[in-house]
């Protein structure tokens, strides 16, 4: 789906290296590095949100301390 019209441009400075493999792998895919980008942000946000449907699943059960969790593991002999 062509969305250009209500997309918004952004200027994004890569590192050199990550740059030529973008261009790379978008003339490999036949996509935009727009298209690549755009597509990475999304399973990033996706991923946040999932997280922190995860936390508020989550947030009554109690808290342990990493201390405590260590000691466990030690007494246990795992660690």
């Amino acid at each position: 789906m062509d969305m250009k019209g209500t997309q918004k441009r952004a200027t994004i400075y890569f590192n050199p290296n990550v740059h030529r493999a973008l261009r790379l792998k978008a003339a490999e895919m036949d996509r935009s590095i727009s298209d690549l980008v755009n597509e990475a942000v999304n399973l990033s946000l996706a991923e946040d949100e999932e997280d922190l449907a995860a936390f508020e699943e989550r947030k009554s059960e109690r808290n342990l301390a990493f201390e405590k969790v260590l000691k466990d593991l030690k007494k246990r002999g795992t660690i």
